[in-house]
């Protein structure tokens, strides 16, 4: 809520043109550095977008929230949850490219439709509770909504428009939170060497790296050469590709070091042998074409389901799968749960149950060559250095 002297509505008229459509204008008053108040107008759009005055009066309320946060008043003004979107968008809205089309899709999508008119004093905790149950959903998706209006009222907590600790949000809960809908694909170990029959190169070597490190495609595309340590047998994920852009990566829990098995790194520094793009500032896997990423859709598309419906796996197969597997077959090795959090990169422990202190490298390091022996389908030791080639012919 604003407390305020002399807030300002502002003043809205049709304004008549030569040509072209009548335009909605918004006329408003600003103070400038000597004290002294000017008159300001602004233009809001064509007739045709806003088609009445309640409409065009809607758009201007991000406006008037600017206008007014410095004069203190008596009179409460509430302004609707709509504007506290368009305010949050303007100033807040992250910059990595996947979370801000995330935001947005879910903005557009579900919370405007609903709430854009509602004023924020009447949002109820039960009534946004009841929504979220009742949207065709799952639950991760619903957690996501009740996150992202959680944090555009703590902005309006310290914008000054909402009390301290009123954020009618944090008393919303989504039940079945941790539950998935579907259960996640897994996949034999039979399954995946039937998979990389039918994949060439890089294909081949892409999957083998998701499925030897547990990574995500985006990250796996955002790779580059120079974040490998072939000496010290470590990589580093630092950044993500979606769509073609350049991201950090998802949160700073997923950029850390990643152990490097002797039999994955012997396949990357072979693929790198035959890669066009082998500097450290290359792309570890560029399309030849472009010398960029890849775009993940069309990886999954043009061989994960190809190769599936060859070999008859179920539908669903994608990038992920690799990433559920890992988890799954790193449970089979008897890992602890700590070190799985570690290696999956996890932010919250919630994922994976937090019952050990932070993994030592040497722990995480044997956890994960025990599934890269799956992998290669040996069960060799790495260390007396009897590698088993079989499946990079």
């Amino acid at each position: 809520m604003f407390v305020r002297t002399r807030f300002q509505y502002g003043s809205l008229r049709l304004r008549k043109r030569e040509r072209g459509s009548d335009v909605w204008e918004f006329r408003y008053y600003e103070t400038n550095p000597v004290g002294k108040r000017i008159r300001q107008s602004v233009i809001l759009g064509e007739q045709a977008l806003y088609r009445t005055e309640d409409d065009a009066r809607k758009a201007t309320q991000a406006l008037l929230m600017r206008l007014n946060d410095e004069a203190p008043r008596e009179e409460m003004v509430t302004p609707t949850f709509g504007a506290l979107l368009d305010r949050y968008i303007e100033h807040e809205l992250p910059e990595r490219h996947s979370t801000r089309s995330s935001h947005l899709s879910n903005i557009r999508k579900h919370i405007r439709p609903r709430w854009g008119d509602q004023p924020v004093n009447k949002l109820k905790p039960m009534a946004m509770e009841q929504w979220l149950r009742d949207l065709p959903l799952a639950p991760k998706s619903k957690v996501h909504i009740r996150s992202l209006m959680h944090l555009v009222l703590k902005c309006a907590e310290r914008w000054g428009i909402i009390e301290i600790g009123k954020n009618p949000v944090t008393l919303v809960r989504v039940k079945n939170a941790s539950k998935r809908l579907k259960r996640p694909q897994i996949l034999e170990v039979a399954q995946f060497f039937e998979m990389l029959k039918h994949l060439a190169e890089p294909y081949r070597t892409m999957v083998m790296v998701a499925q030897c490190t547990g990574l995500r495609i985006s990250e796996i595309l955002g790779l580059q050469w120079g974040d490998f340590d072939f000496e010290a047998h470590t990589f580093m994920v630092q950044r993500s590709s979606v769509g073609g852009r350049i991201d950090a990566a998802k949160t700073e829990y997923s950029k850390d070091y990643v152990p490097l098995d002797l039999r994955l790194e012997e396949l990357l520094l072979r693929w790198r042998s035959f890669s066009t793009y082998s500097k450290d500032g290359d792309w570890v896997f560029a399309n030849p074409q472009t010398g960029k990423p890849y775009h993940q859709e069309s990886l999954k598309k043009r061989q994960l389901r190809r190769v599936a419906d060859i070999i008859g796996l179920p539908e669903g197969i994608g990038w992920h799968t690799f990433r559920h597997t890992y988890r799954s077959w790193l449970d089979e090795t008897g890992a602890p749960m700590k070190v799985q959090q570690e290696l999956m990169r996890h932010a919250s422990i919630q994922t994976t149950m937090n019952v050990y202190g932070r993994a030592m490298t040497d722990s995480k390091r044997k956890a994960n060559s025990q599934v890269v022996g799956l992998v290669f389908g040996e069960t060799l030791d790495v260390r007396k250095g009897d590698l088993n080639t079989t499946v990079l012919q």
